[in-house]
């Protein structure tokens, strides 16, 4: 236990623990405890609904066959709003003191926004939308979808940005939105460990089947 801090999130399984401090109603000021060292973030914030604390997931991630740890943050949720952050620490052999000890080591993630914004391409009609990766291109008929037409001038990424561990493989999803609350899809980013950091490896778009499947997505 750590004077002065309250643990919000922990794993037993990796003897890993994350406290924090309540400053102006979010979590700030953060602490992670790995098998006995102790690493601050001040600048870290979550929200401090329990149904949303950090999220401790242990896998090994870029294929060195080594667990790699990763710490989802939730920054802010609401009707169609939900904003994750993803930091990656990679566990290293470090001297401290006389000790040799395993200690996590951040590792710089690309922004999930900036590489859709780099590498995806939209346009919106009255009645389509289309988005384009690559020499992908996926239409979808807005009318079959039952969005109503209060529509944005073209596609938005921002309000949905989550991330997950699947198959070893570290993945964001960023909701694609055509209108306050018309949700068409998911861009998927597979990220790979490149050049001491993760870079995108490659983008998918997965559509939303009805307004049902959408609104169980989003919720």
């Amino acid at each position: 236990m750590i004077e002065g801090y309250k643990i919000i999130s922990k794993s037993s399984e990796e003897s890993i623990v994350v406290y924090a401090r309540k400053i102006n109603d979010v979590y700030q000021d953060f602490k992670i405890e790995y098998n006995g060292a102790v690493l601050s973030r001040p600048f870290w914030i979550n929200d401090t609904n329990p149904a949303f604390s950090p999220k401790i997931i242990c896998e090994d991630i870029n294929d060195d066959d080594k667990k790699d740890l990763i710490i989802i943050l939730t920054k802010g949720y609401g009707t169609g709003v939900l904003e994750q952050e993803a930091h990656v620490f990679h566990i290293e052999k470090k001297t401290i003191g006389k000790e040799i000890m395993e200690v996590p080591m951040e590792v710089l993630v690309d922004n999930p926004l900036a590489i859709i914004k780099k590498t995806v391409r939209t346009t919106l009609t009255k009645t389509e939308a289309q988005i384009s990766i690559d020499d992908r291109h996926f239409t979808m008929d807005i009318e079959r979808l039952g969005i109503n037409p209060n529509l944005f001038d073209n596609i938005y990424f921002g309000n949905i940005i989550t991330f997950e561990v699947s198959d070893n493989r570290f993945i964001a999803k960023i909701g694609a939105q055509i209108s306050p609350a018309g949700f068409i899809g998911d861009v998927l980013i597979v990220y790979e460990y490149r050049d001491e950091m993760y870079q995108a490896s490659h983008l998918n778009f997965v559509e939303v089947s009805s307004p049902e499947n959408e609104k169980q997505d989003h919720q």
